[in-house]
C-alpha cells in the first residue's frame, strides 16, 4: 500500500481521513450511547444533552483556535485563508470541549461530574481518525521529522519520517486497557477516570511534538505544548493530590 493511501471509488478520489473522521464521530457516540446505556448515569437525560451540546461547540470552537495559533506567521491569500480556517486539532477540541462541558453545567446548575462516560469514547475516536491522519501521510500535518530510527517510514515525500500517528496508536492501546484496569481495580471519585485521561494524553503529546517539524514559538515550546501546560495547571490539584 502506497502512502498517502487515495483509494478511487467510480474514479473519484476518496479523502480516506475525512471518511475516517466521520466513522470515528459515529462509532464513539454510539459507543458513548451503549456504555450509557449500561451505567447508573446520576445525571438526567436533558441535562446530559445540555452537557453534549456545550461539549461539542466548546469542542468546535477550541479545535478552531488552537489550529489558528499553530500557524501564526502564514502569507495572506484568499487560498491560505481557507485552509487556515479548515485546520482543526484533536488538542483544541479536548480542552474546548472540557471548558464548553464547565460552562454549560454551570448554566444548568449541573453539580455531578460528567466526564467519565466519555473517557473511552473518546479514545476509540482518536484512535480511528489517527489512522485516517496515518493513511494521508505528509497531506495531514501530523508526521514527524526526518529520522534513521528503524521506525522511519516514507510518508510520501521519499523521506524516512517518524510515524508519529503510529506511535500514538500504540499509546492509545496502552492509554485504553490501562484505563480500563484503573477503573476496575481502583475506587477512583467520580470525574477522576476524565483527569487520568487528560493528563496522560497531554502529557504523551507534549513530548511526542518535539518529534514533529513544529514551530516552537514561546520558551522552545510549540502551540500544543503551550496548551498542555496549560491543562497541567488546570488539573494541578488533582497532580498534586496522586502524587502524595
Amino acid at each position: 500500500m502506497q502512502i498517502p493511501f487515495e483509494p478511487q471509488l467510480f474514479g473519484y478520489n476518496i479523502n480516506i481521513h475525512l471518511v475516517l473522521e466521520y466513522l470515528a464521530f459515529f462509532l464513539a457516540f454510539r459507543y458513548y450511547v451503549v456504555l450509557r446505556r449500561k451505567s447508573k448515569d446520576h445525571i438526567s437525560s436533558n441535562n446530559r444533552l445540555s452537557i453534549i451540546l456545550g461539549a461539542a461547540l466548546g469542542a468546535l470552537i477550541g479545535s478552531r483556535v488552537v489550529g489558528i495559533l499553530e500557524n501564526p506567521a502564514f502569507e495572506w491569500s484568499q487560498h491560505n485563508i481557507i485552509q487556515l480556517l479548515n485546520t482543526k486539532t484533536i488538542m483544541g477540541g479536548l480542552f474546548g470541549g472540557l471548558l464548553g462541558v464547565e460552562l454549560a453545567k454551570k448554566y444548568i446548575g449541573e453539580t455531578q461530574s460528567s466526564g467519565d462516560l466519555f473517557v473511552f469514547p473518546i479514545i476509540l475516536g482518536i484512535f480511528i481518525g489517527r489512522i485516517g491522519c496515518f493513511l494521508s501521510g505528509i497531506n495531514e500535518f501530523t508526521y514527524g521529522k526526518e529520522t534513521c530510527f528503524f521506525t522511519g517510514i516514507d510518508l510520501g515525500d521519499g523521506v524516512l519520517r517518524h510515524p508519529t500517528s503510529l506511535y500514538e496508536l500504540v499509546f492509545l492501546v496502552m492509554l485504553f486497557f490501562g484505563l480500563k484496569w484503573l477503573q476496575k481495580h481502583r475506587q477512583l471519585p467520580n470525574g477522576d477516570l476524565f483527569k487520568w485521561f487528560m493528563v496522560l494524553y497531554f502529557g504523551f503529546r507534549f513530548f511526542i511534538e518535539f518529534l514533529k517539524p513544529n514551530v516552537f514559538f514561546v520558551f522552545g515550546l510549540s502551540t500544543i505544548q503551550i496548551l498542555c501546560v496549560v491543562c497541567f495547571l488546570y488539573y494541578k490539584k488533582t497532580l498534586i493530590f496522586y502524587s502524595k
